[in-house]
């Protein structure tokens, strides 16, 4: 996704959070501040325990900040917002519930949907994300690329504006892995997609130069940002090329 207009669809505003711990405040994140621009893809990197998960989740509105502001479209995020929707590391699925009624589980708070229309929306979706025929399976069935696809399947339902992904690629083996990163990234660019931004939280440097526009580094924790790069590549991204190494080179000169 090229960088368009400078827009934010998201802005994190000097964003800070601290954690009680018995009397004392252990601080996790520092004046953390960044913005995601229409038709831009954005990944924050950092090393373990610098926060980075934890950012992503006040993003979501599911963890408040201790002091900062999160805006979506220029109004401040204090809880889940219809327009966000996030795709977590380990799934996150109800196994008592198929795939289909998974997807439209995340679809339940739509009081503008009739449950006929949230069935399609659902279907669509499961198709979408190369599982069409498995609408009736339940997740112990599935394989764990196929487990991930109802829970991406489960984002774009919703029809989000900004999509926000924790390490959505990192409990998959690394072929199921760079198929996913493909057809994501397919559904993504895809026009008639409602999708203008995505935040990605990844440590693999190499999976962040083959998707993001932005690259944000935090530093060890408490996480506040010590550079940002704009990657500057055609795509698609030839993970072979001497460019695509140099810019890998320069993300990993940052976390170093």
């Amino acid at each position: 996704m090229q960088a368009g207009a400078e827009d934010a669809v998201l802005s994190i505003e000097h964003v800070s959070l601290d954690f009680k711990k018995e009397k004392d405040q252990l601080p996790v994140l520092n004046d953390v501040s960044l913005t995601a621009a229409k038709n831009q893809f954005v990944s924050i990197t950092g090393p373990s325990g610098c926060g980075k998960s934890t950012l992503l989740r006040i993003v979501a509105g599911l963890n408040p900040a201790t002091s900062g502001v999160v805006k979506f479209q220029g109004t401040p995020v204090t809880k889940p917002v219809q327009g966000i929707a996030m795709i977590f590391q380990t799934f996150v699925l109800l196994p008592w519930k198929t795939s289909l009624e998974n997807v439209e589980f995340g679809l339940s708070a739509r009081k503008d949907m009739t449950e006929e229309q949230k069935k399609q929306v659902s279907t669509t979706a499961l198709s979408n994300a190369g599982l069409q025929g498995f609408e009736d399976v339940y997740p112990g069935e599935l394989s764990g690329g196929m487990k991930q696809r109802v829970g991406i399947a489960r984002a774009l339902a919703v029809e989000p504006a900004a999509l926000l992904m924790d390490e959505p690629f990192s409990a998959l083996d690394d072929l199921t892995a760079e198929r996913l990163r493909r057809e994501i990234y397919g559904l993504l660019i895809n026009p008639t997609s409602s999708i203008q931004t995505v935040v990605m939280v990844s440590h693999n440097v190499e999976e962040i130069v083959e998707l993001a526009d932005k690259v944000v580094v935090l530093s060890p924790r408490p996480g506040h940002v010590v550079g940002e790069l704009n990657i500057d590549l055609p795509r698609p991204r030839d993970k072979k090329s001497s460019k695509f190494f140099a810019w890998v080179d320069q993300v990993y000169s940052l976390l170093s």
